[in-house]
């Protein structure tokens, strides 16, 4: 799961950064509504997790922008204000969830779960189903059958995103924007080397599922026949 943080107090950011990197999230952080508006637009994230005091653009008019431009990304509006008109204000302009401050790290990542579940019919008891494989999203474990392999950080990251989409292609640019992030220098063999290293696995556990390559466009996932 990749999340985008927009919180300008730079403690409590570096703080939810920690959190969310030892629950072996990806995540960017931003400290203000201009850069966390640019990077919410880029449409590479999961969940964006906004605060709503911003400078530059406040947090309800980053998220105004963001429903104007049709993406549909889970949005967690954290706030101090506790009100009801504030918690309603900021549903009414488009968040999927909200927050106040202060809050426990443990019903933040609750939270995010539930909206991450909420946005894919595909997730069941904290794993990914596609074919005759299940991913866990807490240990990185790919299984099919009695067979399990384990993921390193990149190479779950990708099998994550193959599964969410399963045979919709997905080409290397958008591969390369979702798992290293739009100021990453990584180029088009990046991805051909992990896909190399995730067809090996696949091999490796027995899956009938394998990444298809289609010529010139990208990659999905499809059953091969016994």
């Amino acid at each position: 799961m990749r999340i985008l943080l927009v919180e300008d107090e730079i403690g409590l950011s570096d703080a939810l950064v920690q959190i969310f990197h030892k629950n072996k999230y990806i995540v960017d952080a931003c400290y203000d509504g201009e850069s966390g508006l640019d990077s919410a637009l880029s449409d590479i994230y999961d969940i964006i997790v906004l605060d709503v005091m911003l400078p530059k653009i406040n947090g309800l008019d980053v998220l105004r922008a963001i429903r104007s431009n049709h993406l549909t990304t889970p949005v967690l509006l954290l706030t101090a204000r506790d009100s009801v008109a504030d918690k309603v204000a900021g549903l009414d302009v488009g968040a999927d969830d909200y927050l106040t401050k202060p809050f426990s790290s443990d019903e933040l990542l609750a939270r995010i779960r539930s909206l991450y579940r909420r946005n894919s019919h595909i997730v069941c008891d904290n794993a990914l189903h596609w074919g005759d494989l299940t991913l866990n999203l807490s240990t990185y474990e790919l299984f099919c059958s009695n067979h399990s392999i384990k993921l390193g950080l990149k190479e779950f990251s990708m099998m994550e995103l193959f599964m969410k989409n399963g045979s919709i292609i997905l080409s290397k640019e958008t591969l390369i924007l979702k798992i290293w992030g739009y100021e990453s220098d990584a180029e088009h063999n990046n991805v051909e080397v992990y896909v190399s290293f995730l067809r090996k696995k696949l091999a490796h556990i027995h899956s009938k599922v394998a990444i298809k390559t289609v010529r010139g466009v990208g990659y999905c996932l499809e059953e091969q026949s016994s």
